[in-house]
């Protein structure tokens, strides 16, 4: 080989070496060169994770105003449901004390309370009303024979006030907690009601017989409680002989329509506010049970209470 080919071969390989340390030195440096940020893209990332922050932070809020509104919902169910229970123990309370004459004072608090509530709100106006356009409306689709032996028995014992002061619009005044004058309206309005279906029957050709517990004795006061308070023209007025008084008033009615029935009388209707009228034998073809919140003598309890 000429000395010019060794000087070309040594130039070559210069140059490779030459291309290859700048090709190494170039990658070196593209790979300390590191990340790199403008200002404009840290503005845009700061704001971003301040964006983020916010909206975590209304969520939280969020979710605590959720939990608070579903706890006060939830004690508002709670109050619902206790409520809801006072009122069906008292419903069935109030019924089989009824059909076996509890007295007052095995009547539970609770239940005197909403007792007094149900006049109150006015739901006994509603119920007596109803109850009444019932019998009325069950009365006018029959017409009687006209003999005097088809005849309707009114219960007269709870339908009297104690005061005739009160108006026909049951909730007037209300100012007393226990409210004594509500009960006298709720019975002032039994009567009115109650004499108003009397006086439709009579208007119909019925004749109507009046039975009360009481005892024979108080007949004239009776008669004349009757008359004055506008009932006339009733076919006769059962009250209780001396060999009666001691008998359980389901015995002592029953005996009584059991009497009608075998002396000829056909008993179309009969309307009581007290369960022991309307249990037993001989009822007739159609009973009608007074809604009456007054049985358990709430007089009584308010009295001792405003003592």
């Amino acid at each position: 080989m000429s000395a010019y080919a060794h000087q070309m071969e040594r130039a070559i390989s210069a140059q490779s070496l030459s291309s290859r340390g700048g090709s190494e030195l170039g990658s070196q440096n593209v790979i300390e060169s590191g990340f790199y940020m403008t200002s404009f893209t840290a503005t845009i990332f700061i704001g971003g994770l301040v964006t983020v922050g916010v909206l975590l932070i209304t969520l939280l809020i969020s979710l605590a105003v959720m939990l608070q509104s579903c706890q006060s919902r939830n004690t508002g169910v709670v109050e619902f449901l206790k409520l809801n229970d006072d009122y069906s123990h008292c419903k069935i309370f109030t019924l089989h004390a009824e059909l076996n004459g509890l007295e007052a004072d095995e009547f539970p608090a609770i239940c005197k309370g909403l007792a007094i509530q149900y006049i109150k709100d006015g739901q006994y106006a509603r119920d007596i009303n109803f109850t009444m356009g019932l019998a009325e409306s069950y009365f006018s689709t029959l017409t009687s024979r006209g003999d005097g032996l088809d005849v309707v028995l009114i219960d007269i014992d709870d339908i009297f006030t104690s005061s005739p002061k009160c108006s026909n619009v049951l909730m007037d005044r209300i100012d007393q907690s226990w409210c004594t004058d509500c009960i006298q309206e709720a019975k002032h309005l039994m009567h009115t009601l109650t004499l108003r279906l009397f006086m439709k029957l009579r208007t119909s050709g019925w004749s109507v017989i009046l039975f009360s517990r009481k005892h024979e004795g108080q007949r004239d006061v009776t008669t004349n409680l009757l008359i004055s308070a506008g009932y006339r023209g009733w076919s006769s007025l059962i009250m209780r002989l001396d060999d009666e008084m001691q008998m359980d008033s389901r015995e002592y009615l029953s005996r009584q329509r059991t009497i009608m029935q075998k002396d000829g009388f056909l008993i179309t209707g009969l309307i009581s506010s007290r369960m022991d009228a309307l249990t037993g034998r001989s009822l007739g073809k159609r009973v009608f049970k007074i809604p009456n919140p007054i049985y358990y003598k709430f007089e009584h309890h308010t009295e001792s209470r405003n003592t």
